[in-house]
């Protein structure tokens, strides 16, 4: 073989080598110190929206995969049922109303009877005293004073009763009112829906499933860290997160850091061997930046987070990660959610 052929092999090998270590310090798991890393998904709480109360579906006017804001319309409750109890009612109270009047009346009357048994009680006592009278008359007209008191507690009592039932024929009338309000059924979030589950016609039971909105107020990813890292962490920290499809570090903070260990779960994949107990570390993605990008929020989406364990390593690490081009960025600072 030619010196020259060698001389050109040799290089060719000398570059493969350097390469190869070049790719390597750039794909290299290792982290710089005073960082964790753990690997997880995006996800969100699920909100199933079910009725409180059994009734036909009348309209249902979101559909899968629609943006739902907090207080929007989702499906409504054929009512009409409730209306005619609510008519019902409304008859009660004004029938309980009358019962009112008629017992105050009484009550008015009996009063009148009592005050003239004491006056003819009082003359009868009078003539009694000057030997006008005898103690018969007077012992009758005493009896008539004891039953006309005795009227007028009872019509007062009555009274009472009359009242008592105008509250409870009014609390019947805002029972079935709350029950109609309840009808109309709201989205409690801000998220999109994941899955509707009832169709216009359907009769459901109470506490039947309408549909299931997937709440994009609260964006974060779970990662799993052993003892030596997770007694490091601290809530209110800042994180970033790396997704698979991405190279962008998407602006985090720490939000929970569980109290207590438990087995590491399957589908944890650890740089160095497995930690027999893990503790669960929950990331959550800046609110302000998940409204400004809301319609490319998807859930399910794998990549790993960073979080520091006592602030960022000098030079800051986190630059390490390039950020979000300005296009993803909202336009009020990202302090509000952290």
């Amino acid at each position: 073989m030619a010196p020259r052929q060698i001389a050109v092999g040799a290089l060719t090998i000398l570059i493969v080598i350097a390469g190869f270590f070049y790719w390597n310090s750039r794909n290299s798991d290792t982290l710089p110190d005073g960082i964790a890393a753990g690997n997880g998904r995006i996800e969100a709480a699920q909100v199933d929206i079910a009725t409180k109360f059994a009734g036909r579906v009348h309209r249902v006017p979101v559909r899968e995969g629609d943006l739902v804001d907090p207080g929007q319309v989702v499906a409504e409750i054929e009512i009409s049922q409730l209306r005619a109890q609510l008519h019902r009612a409304e008859a009660e109270v004004a029938s309980a109303q009358s019962r009112v009047a008629a017992a105050k009346a009484q009550v008015t009357m009996s009063k009148a009877q009592l005050s003239l048994a004491e006056q003819e009680l009082n003359r009868t006592a009078s003539l009694l005293d000057r030997g006008h009278a005898t103690q018969e008359s007077y012992d009758i007209r005493l009896t008539e004073r004891t039953v006309a008191m005795s009227n007028v507690a009872s019509a007062t009592a009555n009274l009472t009763a009359a009242e008592r039932g105008v509250d409870a024929a009014q609390a019947a009338v805002e029972e079935i009112e709350t029950q109609i309000q309840d009808s109309v059924l709201t989205s409690p979030v801000l998220g999109r829906v994941l899955y509707r589950l009832a169709e216009p016609g359907e009769v459901l039971p109470a506490g039947g499933k309408v549909m299931t909105v997937v709440d994009h107020g609260d964006i974060f990813m779970e990662v799993f860290l052993p003892s030596s890292q997770a007694h490091l962490v601290t809530v209110g920290s800042e994180a970033r997160v790396k997704l698979d499809i991405s190279e962008f570090g998407i602006p985090a903070t720490v939000s929970f850091v569980s109290p207590d260990s438990q087995f590491t779960p399957k589908q944890v994949e650890t740089r160095t061997e497995r930690d027999k107990l893990m503790f669960r570390v929950k990331v959550r993605i800046v609110p302000g930046l998940v409204r400004h990008n809301i319609e490319r929020v998807k859930t399910g989406l794998r990549g790993v987070a960073y979080v520091p364990l006592d602030g960022w390593p000098e030079p800051d690490w986190s630059t390490l990660l390039p950020p979000l081009p300005p296009e993803a960025l909202p336009d009020e600072a990202l302090s509000d959610g952290t």
